[in-house]
């Protein structure tokens, strides 16, 4: 059933600056999650490669095409990350590479600070591959790869924390062909074992059993949950989730009181009808529970047809 809304008391309120830097950086990294993350080849005017995750990451224009990394100041002790010389200081282009699962172990072995004459590559086990457009390696077993031009670094703060929005324009792209839908663009969620980052240690995993469909609202514009009938609003039985899905649907879309009605012959709804017939709270019960069911069989219109006979 649907959660009362919590009061005040039941939070823990924290104003930015009240704790010590590595524990409110805890908080945010633990409570902003799961976050995408960028594998970041970047070199320096010598030659030197450097390779770095960062998960203070995502795509913000597709036209043209920009992703943003921020290499943040160390919170430890307000040093800056090679990756951040390199791409403000050196030579403003790089590689963001997308990791997947099998390379998880590789790339966090790729985070570890070590001296800006080390290649992190050799260090990880990975393998250097030519860009087209650009001068730093991209890492050949990555499924994915965005050559960049870096168009702008910006300090968004300079003490411990501090961001760099490192802004980058994508120049070329690589998609590995088995992460591919099969029918279409894009790239298909069952086949790219995507990983993202949570607090401390914490890593999530996209895999099948993970994966869910929610239609977008802006494909039409739903009635909302506002406008549920007031027994669906209040139910004991469905969900937030539950009304959501019922919110977006169309007006037009709606079944009507005679599809409900017609609907009373589907055999699990006949032997529902029946065997409640003399607890109005029961039954009104019973049908939430089928309704939910078919939602979650993603059948909405057979769940609104079931719900509008508990009226």
């Amino acid at each position: 059933m649907p959660l009362p809304a919590p009061t005040a008391s039941a939070f823990r309120t924290i104003t930015p600056g009240t704790l010590p830097g590595p524990e409110w950086h805890q908080f945010m990294l633990g409570a902003v999650a799961p976050r995408p993350i960028a594998f970041v080849s970047t070199i320096d005017r010598a030659g030197n490669v450097n390779l770095s995750p960062f998960s203070f990451f995502n795509v913000f224009s597709s036209n043209p095409a920009t992703l943003i990394f921020s290499p943040a100041n160390r919170v430890r002790d307000n040093t800056q990350k090679h990756t951040l010389y390199n791409v403000r200081d050196e030579v403003p282009e790089c590689v963001i590479n997308i990791c997947d699962y099998p390379l998880v172990e590789q790339m966090s072995l790729a985070s570890t600070e070590y001296g800006r004459e080390v290649n992190e590559f050799r260090k990880a086990g990975l393998t250097e591959l030519a860009a087209d457009k650009v001068r730093p390696p991209r890492v050949a077993e990555c499924p994915v790869s965005f050559e960049c031009v870096v168009e702008q670094v910006i300090a968004i703060g300079d003490s411990n924390g501090g961001g760099n929005l490192v802004v980058c324009r994508v120049v070329q792209s690589h998609f590995r062909e088995d992460i591919l839908l099969a029918n279409g663009p894009g790239i298909d969620p069952h086949k790219f074992d995507a990983v993202a980052r949570l607090g401390g240690d914490w890593y999530s995993r996209v895999t099948p059993d993970s994966l869910f469909e929610v239609p977008k609202p802006n494909r039409h514009q739903g009635i909302g949950i506002d406008e549920l009938p007031v027994h669906i609003r209040h139910s004991e039985v469905l969900t937030g989730n539950n009304l959501g899905r019922l919110g977006n649907i169309e007006r037009a879309a709606l079944p009507t009181a005679a599809d409900a009605q017609a609907y009373r012959d589907e055999p699990l709804v006949a032997y529902t009808l029946h065997k409640y017939q003399h607890d109005e709270a029961a039954l009104r019960r019973q049908l939430h529970r089928l309704g939910q069911q078919l939602l979650e069989e993603g059948r909405l219109l057979d769940a609104w047809k079931v719900l509008l006979l508990a009226a």
